[in-house]
């Protein structure tokens, strides 16, 4: 069987799974800026997605640039790590506001525990301000299915999707089978 083939089940990372939702989504844009437990989702977007990838100079740009590419009809996705939401929540805000037309989804992993980060912080306090849905897969086929969930109802409600994971989802290994 070829590798990643649609209908085989590989055991993957859930930040991997959440790239491979995204590309089974049809993305054409990923941005975001690196930080533990959110990087590998670009990074996995990057080996394997032809399409424009983008690291940015911080969490705000990477929301700005996907919200542009939203604005222009385009399925985007923005990943970072909760502390850098709070650098994004303007954009994030005016996107609520104002509606999206392509699919936008921001995956915004929280660390529970500091596990890796410098504080704790519970991300879903801003999709209830922000007034927009927000998904939390426990696993990583669900984090694979609900990255492409995201997207349909983000074009559905003309929002914003929030992907809220943690870092033991982020950075755990199961069993995903790929569209």
């Amino acid at each position: 069987m070829k590798q990643n083939q649609a209908g085989q089940e590989i055991i993957m990372l859930g930040d991997d799974a959440i790239g491979r939702g995204a590309i089974e989504a049809g993305i054409s844009l990923a941005t975001s800026y690196p930080g533990t437990p959110a990087t590998q989702i670009l990074e996995y977007i990057a080996h394997n997605f032809s399409g424009d990838v983008e690291w940015a100079v911080n969490e705000k740009v990477a929301l700005e640039t996907a919200i542009g590419a939203s604005y222009a009809g385009k399925r985007a996705m923005c990943s970072m790590k909760h502390v850098g939401l709070n650098v994004a929540s303007d954009p994030l805000m005016t996107a609520a506001y104002l509606g999206i037309k392509g699919g936008l989804v921001l995956a915004v992993s929280d660390d529970p525990g500091a596990y890796s980060s410098q504080n704790e912080q519970d991300s879903r306090f801003y999709a209830k301000f922000a007034k927009i849905p927000c998904l939390e897969p426990s696993d990583s086929q669900e984090a694979k299915d609900m990255t492409i969930m995201a997207f349909e109802l983000s074009e559905q409600t003309g929002l914003p999707v929030m992907l809220r994971t943690v870092t033991r989802i982020c950075h755990a290994y199961s069993p995903v089978t790929l569209g």
